[in-house]
């Protein structure tokens, strides 16, 4: 079986660090570690990492490289992202959302992954994600939480 290509938007590497979230993200990055499956990420998640306190870029810095990968983000990329605003998905402010959306759409990941249950684990705007999606031509995006997707041992 081919390895998973997981998008991961900057709420993940925010939950490792976050008490709330820490022990599923843990075991989520440990997958990502021990090569079960990619952390997919873009230019974008750089971009808004910049901001994030020390540990957390450090943690991202440390991850294999070998089980990562950097999607650029490109022009119909965008389009779809703005795509989303129109159809009222999202708000203007949740434009980022919407291109972490739209770049994990574009690039054909298995599932996104995500903490942000306001803008993106959350069954409306999934379902608005998707409807624009199909409209598009482009791919159903699965969206999870790293709780749900975390693998328990038997």
């Amino acid at each position: 079986m081919a390895k998973q290509r997981f998008y991961f938007d900057t709420s993940v590497f925010g939950g490792v660090f976050d008490a709330e979230f820490e022990e599923d993200t843990l075991q989520l990055f440990e997958q990502v570690k021990l090569g079960y499956l990619t952390c997919v990420y873009s230019d974008l998640t750089e971009t808004e990492l910049v901001n994030a306190p020390g540990k957390i870029r450090n943690y991202f810095k440390k991850l294999p490289k070998t089980h990562k990968v950097r999607i650029e983000v490109k022009d119909d990329m965008i389009e779809l992202a703005s795509k989303y605003i129109e159809e009222k998905v999202v708000g203007k402010t949740s434009f980022d959302d919407g291109l972490h959306i739209a770049t994990a759409t574009i690039s054909k990941v298995d599932l996104l992954v995500s903490w942000n249950f306001k803008h993106i684990v959350n069954v409306y705007r999934i379902r608005g994600y998707n409807s624009v999606n199909l409209k598009m031509n482009y791919p159903v995006l699965e969206i999870r939480s790293p709780k749900e997707i975390i693998k328990y041992e038997e």
